[in-house]
């Protein structure tokens, strides 16, 4: 009787759970985005379990997510997955089709899939979160001073990745099998932080972190980091190997210890970032606004440029500038360090003109002669991530280098690409870039690719995009700037002749604002435009870097411009500002530019002195110079006529410290506008007039800037358009984008934030113009 009760109740279930389907259905769901590496299947797992739900949940190739639910309503169970996510997805489409039940009899977590349903983001790297930091701090905790601590909501993501499936063995903790208390918590559903979380460990299982010497022999020291701490207060440097690469770390209070860290990586003056413990350590060495403050403490941890307090720090960590680069904390190693300093000066961890280091080894090769000491894991970098770094320009941030945090998340477009495209961006402070259907993807920063590592991570970056999101190369349209000296271009050449693609030339101030206009408008759009910049080949041949556009996708018209001026000296003119300067007062002062020119000290700012000047004036006589319309150059000019900046030791030096130096005033300066041509002569010499009858430097400066802004606004709002796009690498320059923005009657200025204006996103430009281009 009772083994006939057993059977009777078991077919009754059996019936309930089978009208159960029949009622509510069984349904296959994919789900595409940034649902890889935060937390989501584990997340999805709990939801399920809540809702009832049976079937399975795995990543499948391409980064997507496919979940099995059967005996619910998929329609509740979608929203849900909407209300409920974790606060580091991103969902952008949810596929659902209904399937014939399997009539599973609970709900797991599978084993992830080799089958492509579509593209989905590679997860960035995620600074670590406030749970896992409570851990670090808790004596009584296992994780207690673990700087590897990590959850299911943060850590490491795409710089440990050796392919797109985000699961354990595809990453570097492949090396680390868990221990017995990890694997209890990665297969514990009740642990919502652990619950199949990829990347973590503690003491027992997990990397290992020691301080070494510079020949590489350990020290004998129980707490590593506490040592290191130590050493950077005594004034000793100390390389630290962290996420995507190495910095080097210094005491920012210290002349001595700055000056003597710019000496051994050979950068007199270009600025370093500061690490801040906290945003009250960094309120003391800045000024932090909201915004800055809510970048600051974000999921992403860029470095932030901020007004610099009075005396906080030595002037040489940031010589010439208002603002300092800031950032906290990303990392358990960074923060178990920062919380012995306070501060520390944490800048890349590179030999002058190279990329960063990632390995150990690498590092005590390139590294020694820089720093003292080394802070070493054995974590394996798999993919170079540098730090992201933004600026306020006028009321946004915009991007000055585009990494981690951000990279390699897509730009979804608005319209669909007709031929798939893969760009190599231009070659200083470059990024690559491929696209499909409706998105296009950035690499991480690169750098200057003129440099063998940057070239080489510019092609593995490409190509390892490319292989994620399944895109044949061969297929694709490789996308170049049609600099003929451009190192990149060899780069597009040998990925043609690899995978045998076609080649597209994109002009370069077209792609710089079509990666704009992507961001806000669809295929068939187009607007006028102003690209900004030091250098781009124009279509004359000529340097072009002051253009107003009227364009589109697929064409452009170059209707306005600065006034070229005239170059005698190729890179020298670059190093040497002052050369620029007085070709450009030969123009509107003949005879007189060289009295001019040695009352205002030019002589004194060039190697050959008086000299140099006199070449500079038979060069140009004898008809040896370039015309360049180059709005870097006419910043670069006006700096070294007020002497704010007599040389050029980094990318836009010049500019950057005119820019810092300005101050809005009761002077005035006007840019007078012929034949649709700015004229920049006639406005230097005005600002060199200015600074002869005693006007003050800072107020000529702001004047300038403002008056170049307006006069191409004036020249933009002569056009029928709505929008006018501002890129190129002058466009952070705050002072310009608000004489642009006030010479606008009715349309607005629209700047990128995807992307950085200058040739860091250009390739987004590229891809989309190559692409579109096609027949």
């Amino acid at each position: 009787m009772r083994y006939c009760f057993f059977l009777l109740r078991a077919y009754l279930l059996l019936s309930v759970d089978r009208w159960l389907e029949r009622l509510t259905g069984c349904s296959r769901i994919l789900v595409r985005g940034l649902v890889q590496g935060v937390g989501f299947r584990p997340f999805v797992y709990r939801l399920a379990v809540s809702l009832g739900a049976r079937g399975f949940v795995r990543n499948i190739s391409g980064s997507s997510v496919e979940i099995w639910v059967e005996g619910i309503d998929a329609g509740l169970f979608v929203e849900e997955l909407h209300r409920k996510k974790p606060w580091a997805a991103i969902i952008n489409d949810v596929d659902v089709e209904s399937v014939e039940c399997r009539g599973y009899s609970s709900f797991f977590i599978e084993k992830s899939a080799e089958t492509y349903h579509g593209p989905s983001m590679i997860p960035p790297d995620i600074a670590i979160c406030d749970d896992c930091l409570r851990e670090i701090e808790d004596p009584r905790d296992r994780r207690y001073r673990y700087p590897f601590n990590s959850c299911v909501k943060c850590g490491p993501r795409y710089s440990m990745m050796y392919s797109p499936l985000y699961d354990r063995e595809n990453t570097s903790m492949r090396d680390f099998p868990l221990c017995s208390n990890c694997l209890s918590e990665y297969g514990d559903p009740a642990n919502e932080r652990r619950f199949h979380a990829q990347g973590i460990s503690c003491p027992t299982c997990g990397p290992r972190l020691w301080l070494a010497d510079e020949k590489g022999e350990a020290l004998d020291t129980e707490d590593p980091i506490r040592t290191a701490a130590r050493l950077v207060r005594e004034g000793y440097i100390v390389a630290v190997k962290g996420i995507g690469g190495f910095h080097i770390a210094a005491d920012p209070f210290s002349d001595d210890v700055v000056l003597r860290l710019r000496e051994r990586k050979r950068r007199p003056r270009k600025p370093f970032a500061v690490m801040a413990f906290n945003i009250e350590w960094a309120n003391k060495l800045g000024v932090i606004d909201s915004e800055a403050r809510e970048l600051l403490l974000s999921p992403q941890r860029p470095i932030v440029l901020v007004p610099k307090r009075s005396g906080a720090m030595s002037e040489h960590v940031a010589p010439g500038l208002r603002h300092v680069g800031l950032f906290l904390p990303y990392s358990g190693i960074h923060y178990l360090l920062l919380k012995e300093l306070g501060a520390s000066i944490m800048t890349s961890g590179n030999p002058h003109g190279e990329a960063m280091v990632t390995s150990n080894h690498e590092a005590l090769a390139k590294l020694r002669g820089i720093a003292d000491y080394f802070l070493l894991h054995n974590r394996k970098i798999v993919n170079r991530v540098d730090d992201s770094v933004l600026r306020r320009t006028l009321d946004t941030y915009t991007f000055l280098r585009r990494g981690r945090g951000y990279a390699p998340m897509w730009l979804e477009l608005r319209f669909k690409l007709r031929m798939k495209a893969v760009a190599v961006g231009a070659d200083l402070q470059s990024a690559g870039a491929v696209g499909f259907d409706d998105k296009v993807i950035l690499t991480q920063f690169i750098g200057d690719v003129d440099e063998p590592s940057n070239y080489s991570d510019l092609i593995k970056y490409i190509e390892f995009l490319a292989s994620n999101y399944k895109l044949d190369i061969g297929e694709a349209v490789i996308v170049a700037d049609k600099h003929p000296r451009y190192i990149s271009r060899v780069a597009a050449q040998k990925l043609s002749e690899k995978h045998g693609s076609v080649i597209a030339e994109v002009q370069h101030h077209h792609a710089h604002l079509a990666s704009v206009l992507a961001e806000i408008e669809g295929e068939d759009a187009s607007a006028v435009g102003i690209a900004i910049d030091g250098i781009g080949y124009g279509d004359n041949g000529e340097i072009w870097g002051g253009e107003v556009m009227e364009f589109s996708f697929t064409g452009y018209r170059r209707t306005g411009s600065l006034r070229p001026i005239k170059l005698t000296g190729g890179d020298r003119d670059v190093v040497y500002p002052a050369r620029v300067a007085y070709s450009i007062m030969l123009d509107c002062m003949g005879d007189e530019a060289l009295g001019k020119a040695l009352l205002i000290g030019l002589d004194k700012a060039l190697p050959g002195g008086i000299l140099e000047l006199e070449v500079i004036d038979r060069m140009r006589r004898a008809g040896r110079y370039i015309h360049a319309s180059s709005m870097g150059r006419a910043l670069d000019a006006a700096s070294v006529v007020l002497g704010f900046s007599a040389t050029r030791t980094y990318e836009g030096e010049p500019a950057m410290i005119l820019e810092e130096n300005s101050k809005e005033g009761g002077v005035r300066l006007e840019a007078e506008i012929k034949d649709s041509r700015v004229d920049v002569p006639s406005l230097l010499c005005e600002l060199v007039d200015g600074l002869l009858r005693g006007l003050d430097k800072g107020e000529l400066a702001y004047a300038y800037q403002y008056a170049l802004g307006r006069a191409l606004g004036q020249l933009a709002d002569s056009y029928d358009y709505k929008y006018v796009v501002v890129s190129g690498g002058a466009a952070v320059n705050s002072i310009i984008v608000k004489g642009i923005r006030d010479a606008l009657k009715d349309k607005k200025v629209v700047l990128p934030r995807y992307s950085p204006p200058g040739d860091g996103g250009i390739a987004v430009g590229q891809a989309i113009i190559g692409s579109l281009s096609m027949e």
